[in-house]
């Protein structure tokens, strides 16, 4: 039987007969009973965790089990601290956009890319735009062409409904 969720099984609640039991340096204690292997643990005022339950016998160590489940939450909290959320942003243009407003918001896409998160590039038509839909396709591409060093496509553009998407991630 695998240990439970809440993490490896301790002492009493120890089902095995016969274990192999190592302390808390990594010295091998050799192979006992469960209730040798309680008693010694209790002598020296520890704990015996079950470590590799599936062995054959089990495997135990002396250990401090309070102190053991310290460690194991400041690793889990460290590890929490450390991984970075991946954001998507989004950037809107009109097919029309102007050279200046077009710089503005390749700088803005530069800056995501440089904080690590995806950029989504949405691109509305409205009215007769809809005619000419080579126009945003010409300026998505130019967009690529653009952020091609410091970026990479990962969904290529294409038309949903009145607008056109495309989403892009840093390299």
């Amino acid at each position: 039987m695998p240990p439970s969720k809440d993490g490896p099984r301790v002492n009493e609640m120890i089902t095995a007969s016969e274990l192999l039991v190592i302390d808390d340096d990594g010295g091998k204690r050799g192979v006992m009973s469960k209730f040798d292997a309680l008693k010694m643990a209790e002598t020296e005022g520890l704990d015996l965790v079950e470590v590799a339950p599936l062995a054959k016998p089990p495997v135990v160590k002396l250990m401090d089990f309070g102190k053991y489940k310290y460690q194991e939450q400041k690793k889990a909290a460290e590890a929490r601290k450390n991984q970075k959320i991946i954001e998507i942003k989004e950037i809107k243009m009109r097919p029309m956009i102007d050279d200046h407003d077009y710089d503005v918001k390749m700088r803005s896409i530069k800056r995501f890319f440089e904080e690590g998160d995806k950029v989504k590039v949405t691109l509305r038509f409205r009215g007769r735009e809809m005619a000419h839909m080579e126009i945003g396709m010409e300026l998505l591409q130019k967009v690529k062409r653009d952020v091609d060093l410091i970026g990479k496509i990962e969904q290529e553009p294409k038309l949903e409904g009145r607008q056109m998407i495309m989403v892009m991630a840093p390299k």
